[in-house]
């Protein structure tokens, strides 16, 4: 079984940049997916950032030059550091990570981009 527990979240002004973090336990290996995806009130989730088996990374174009996606596999951890924030950007923020047969998911945390 595998848990996924994100943090970073909060309240941040425009052109403000916020970390969120995404700690897995359970059965992790550290070549499997992990990535980021956000869901806006009333919008269907969507792909933020996300790692591949093959090491590469893919982003939204919403978020390119702006978000990078990266990972500490010593502590099973995957970020996301968000610079250059907009007030689009506010959505609840999920990690998640392919084991090969199934997708899990975390909790979700709160990013609020507002003045």
């Amino acid at each position: 079984q595998v848990q996924l527990v994100e943090s970073g979240g909060g309240l941040v002004q425009p052109g403000g940049s916020l970390r969120l973090s995404c700690a897995a336990s359970g059965s992790i290996f550290s070549t499997n997916p992990m990535g980021w995806y956000r869901q806006a009130p009333g919008k269907q989730r969507e792909l933020v950032a996300q790692l591949t088996t093959y090491g590469s990374t893919i982003y939204a174009e919403s978020v390119k030059g702006r978000f990078t996606i990266s990972r500490d596999n010593a502590k099973n951890t995957v970020y996301l550091q968000m610079n250059s924030l907009k007030p689009e950007d506010t959505a609840s923020y999920y990690c998640n990570y392919h084991d090969g047969v199934r997708v899990y998911w975390g909790q979700g945390t709160q990013v609020t981009v507002s003045s």
